[in-house]
């Protein structure tokens, strides 16, 4: 029985883990990050060739993250656990932003909203509409997703959106949610939608400030083009 290479069969110089604690995660490569999430080879393979080859498969990091876990999996020397490993730490990133409220920053203007949010819309080949909760300070006290569609639509309804705010006793909210095609020009329905949920504000006293809409790498705030309510 052929044994499995193992990154312990590189030097010990080459060897992703020893880079990482004597360098610094900032000093590794892609390959050699996502080596150390693979932690084994396969027979014929080390970790860190697995994680190039997989690199070349997606041509990156963003083309693996959107890859799905049968995909992953179904990959010579990877196998279910190791596709799992790699999603988990696509997630974790992603949940970054989102993780701390106490550690999210004042909304100010749409661009913040931007900088909080991007991350998390990237790659998504469905529409997820977003409300972030704010206090009276326009401080975050949430980010939640209300509700993930099909390919080009997101069902939101107010009643769902205004639960939780209630709950929390929210003074204001942003709304935002994505474009798949890329373009964040809103629809009509887009527009239907903002004016039902600003109504839907006024009649509890809960202040709609904005709704931004996201496409790629680029967003449209409603508010700063007159079409909030």
């Amino acid at each position: 029985m052929e044994r499995r290479l193992t990154i312990k069969d590189l030097p010990v110089e080459e060897r992703p883990r020893e880079r990482l604690i004597q360098n610094g995660a900032e000093h590794l490569s892609a390959a050699e990050l996502l080596a150390i999430i693979l932690r084994t080879g396969s027979v014929k393979s080390t970790a860190i060739d697995l994680a190039e080859q997989l690199l070349v498969k997606y041509k990156d990091l963003r083309g693996l993250s959107k890859a799905s876990l049968m995909e992953i999996a179904n990959l010579s020397g990877i196998g279910q656990a190791k596709a799992v490993q790699i999603q988990a730490a696509f997630e974790l990133g992603k949940r970054i932003l989102t993780s701390d409220p106490y550690q999210l920053p004042t909304i100010r203007k749409p661009d913040d909203i931007y900088e909080l949010l991007n991350a998390s819309f990237q790659d998504l080949d469905r529409e997820h509409f977003k409300v972030v909760h704010l206090n009276t300070k326009n401080q975050v006290l949430k980010v939640e997703t209300s509700s993930i569609g099909v390919l080009s639509s997101s069902p939101v309804h107010p009643r769902e959106v205004f639960k939780e705010a209630i709950r929390m006793s929210s003074a204001g909210l942003i709304f935002a949610h994505n474009h798949p095609s890329g373009d964040p020009s809103p629809s009509q329905d887009d527009l239907l939608l903002t004016n039902r949920l600003f109504q839907a504000g006024e009649l509890l006293g809960i202040q709609v400030i904005d709704h931004v809409i996201f496409g790629d790498h680029r967003f449209v705030s409603l508010k700063e083009r007159g079409q909030l309510g």
